[in-house]
């Protein structure tokens, strides 16, 4: 069976969607629909735009997902999902290319979530870790036992997880996590505690969004960050998405229960390779590969 994944935040690089604009006609007309429905020149800040230019979350969000959904659109034929999943922001992808939600609501719904996550990160000073080489219990453990606000935000494979939280508290915990054995306990050039109780301001905005947006059944499941499961009732998708603000990305658990549910295929739409890693690193046994044209 194949399982199609899709990249959040972290995946952008200049020059994205550029080999796609020009490739296909297709592709040109949705990345044009995309200026018009945000208002401003998208485009040319993925295939032109510097580092900084695309690490500002209200930039990050919409191009990482036009990146995944057109390149999906562009597949055509050859696109046919048994099951799908997104990291954190790639679930707004996953959803668009298995008929839950459209093209264009699916943009705007992005639009909003980057723009409300942004006003939150604002609200306090915040920030995310890596931690690579201790079982996700003893991290948790150390969060939960760390003065202030730190929460385990991203389990992204076996001995790689990572926390988020005030700056003062994600900070306190990486010394305590050095000392009980990490191999690195590393501060990520992110601009806020994401997965975090610190996002909950975002969540009363994009849930006004939410609820107005029509979601279809899927043509497939998606395996949710919040609960790691097979979903296809729209109410409940809707209610998952809203939870991720503030609960952790549960990616092991969610490759995890696809393998379990048959996926032996897993194919990454979007910029960069970072899931294909990340599935191999829970599963060796998988067979991952990289969608093109």
């Amino acid at each position: 069976m194949k399982a199609y994944v899709f990249p959040g935040q972290g995946a952008q690089f200049t020059g994205m969607g550029q080999e796609l604009y020009e490739q296909s006609p297709l592709a040109q007309s949705l990345f044009e629909q995309a200026n018009e429905i945000l208002g401003f020149d998208i485009t040319k800040i993925m295939f032109e735009g510097s580092a900084d230019d695309l690490k500002q979350t209200e930039v990050t969000q919409p191009a990482v997902f036009l990146h995944a959904t057109i390149l999906a659109q562009v597949l055509g034929d050859t696109f046919q999902p048994d099951m799908v999943a997104g990291h954190s922001l790639g679930e707004f992808s996953a959803l668009v290319a298995n008929k839950c939600l459209s093209f264009e609501d699916g943009l705007k719904l992005v639009s909003q979530r980057a723009q409300a996550m942004q006003k939150a990160c604002a609200i306090e000073p915040s920030t995310m870790a890596a931690v690579l080489g201790l079982d996700d219990a003893v991290v948790e453990q150390i969060c939960q036992e760390t003065e202030g606000t730190v929460v385990a935000a991203n389990y992204n494979c076996p001995g790689q997880l990572v926390i988020s939280g005030s700056i003062a508290a994600v900070e306190t915990a990486c010394a305590k996590l050095t000392e009980a054995g990490a191999r690195r306990a590393l501060i990520l050039p992110v601009g806020g505690a994401f997965h975090s109780p610190l996002m909950a301001p975002a969540q009363e905005e994009l849930g006004r969004a939410i609820e107005a947006t029509n979601f279809a059944k899927p043509i497939c499941p998606v395996y949710q960050n919040v609960t790691a499961a097979a979903v296809e009732d729209p109410a409940a998708i809707k209610s998952n998405l809203l939870a991720q603000l503030t609960a952790p990305v549960r990616w092991t658990q969610s490759v995890q229960q696809m393998i379990q549910d048959g996926a032996t295929h897993f194919i990454e739409v979007g910029p960069g390779n970072v899931l294909q890693g990340l599935v191999k690193k829970i599963n060796r046994d998988t067979q991952t590969e990289k969608a093109g044209l």
